[in-house]
């Protein structure tokens, strides 16, 4: 398999506690209700959707598009833009990478170095490049990027794109939209903190003429009404949001505790995952044999084999599994 398309989700056998899928366990019960009230008899119509991101994010529903899942934006773009080089700031999320290279699009790699707290030097990346792809807060590492840094990439003819698939998890979800940075666009999720991985639900935030651009290019009705009114709902749901993310954040606070008593390294995260790292290669596959899977390392570019990620559950039995699991390991492995 092409390690650029090699997620989480394939990586958890029949069984094992899952910790290499980051997306929150549970649904809101009301939530669901709420979907399966929805009228499947008429064709989906985006306009509440669109009023409530434009809300969300003090926008207008023109800079707003509806996604089927946030991935879709990185496919949408590369075949819509056609960049003539575009730069993947390293590591992270994969599929914009994957997206680029199906369109034929040349790509250039910015590694980061763990070392400097896997931080962006703008000036690593091609001045001719136009467009440029970084997470924010960064899926695998955890890195929250400053302003100022994302505001360095811009320049005129170039598109920055910035995945915000996490940033429901931080305190302020605001993300980047608000300061207005020329040529950004923000790519967001609805999947991870709300448990809706199955529905593909996200959105873009952008400039309303590239906005109407990449909508041009879609099919007639591409996102389903259940997803519509998921957008609707969640985006409305800012206290929810708060205590979710709140809840995510004290099970983070646990798990990292528990790490740093164990001779591991860690780069902790906003989100609801951290990177690991050990001496040895075959982690992943000795945890495996304790039933608990974690996510491969191996396949971000910049990383090797020494890395894993994992999830941060909110419950405590599979938390306490994995550190067990981990702590038996490390012992046994010397």
């Amino acid at each position: 398999m092409d390690p650029l398309l090699d997620h989480g989700d394939r990586q958890v056998p029949p069984g094992a506690v899952d910790l290499a899928v980051n997306v929150l366990a549970a649904t809101p019960p009301w939530l669901k209700e709420a979907l399966a009230r929805v009228d499947l008899t008429a064709y989906p119509d985006q306009g509440a959707a669109l009023d409530a991101i434009a809300a969300r994010h003090v926008a207008t529903p023109d800079e707003c598009l509806v996604l089927h899942g946030a991935a879709e934006a990185f496919w949408l773009l590369a075949l819509v833009l056609r960049p003539r080089l575009a730069a993947c700031v390293h590591p992270s999320f994969t599929a914009p990478e994957a997206a680029l290279r199906a369109a034929g699009v040349e790509v250039h790699r910015v590694v980061r170095d763990p070392d400097d707290g896997f931080g962006l030097d703008p000036a690593a990346v091609p001045d001719d490049a136009d467009l440029v792809v970084l997470g924010r807060p960064d899926n695998p590492t955890g890195r929250l990027e400053p302003v100022d840094v994302v505001a360095a990439l811009c320049r005129p003819g170039r598109v920055v794109v910035v995945d915000e698939a996490f940033a429901d998890f931080l305190p302020d979800a605001g993300g980047l939209h608000g300061a207005r940075l020329p040529g950004v666009v923000c790519i967001r999720s609805l999947t991870k903190l709300w448990g809706l991985a199955g529905l593909r639900v996200g959105y873009l935030l952008g400039d309303r003429a590239l906005v109407a651009r990449l909508a041009a290019a879609r099919q007639p009705w591409p996102a389903s009404t259940p997803a519509l009114r998921a957008v609707e709902l969640v985006c409305a749901a800012e206290a929810e949001r708060r205590e979710r993310a709140a809840l995510v954040s004290a099970a983070r606070a646990e798990l990292l505790a528990s790490l740093d008593a164990m001779p591991v390294r860690t780069w902790a995260s906003p989100a609801n995952f951290a990177l690991l790292r050990t001496p040895y290669a075959d982690l992943r596959e000795r945890l495996l044999r304790h039933g608990v899977a974690v996510r491969k390392g191996h396949t971000f570019p910049g990383l090797d084999r020494t890395y894993v990620r994992i999830a941060v559950p909110t419950e405590r039995e599979p938390r306490d599994r994995f550190l067990e699991a981990l702590a038996t390991e490390l012992v046994s492995a010397g």
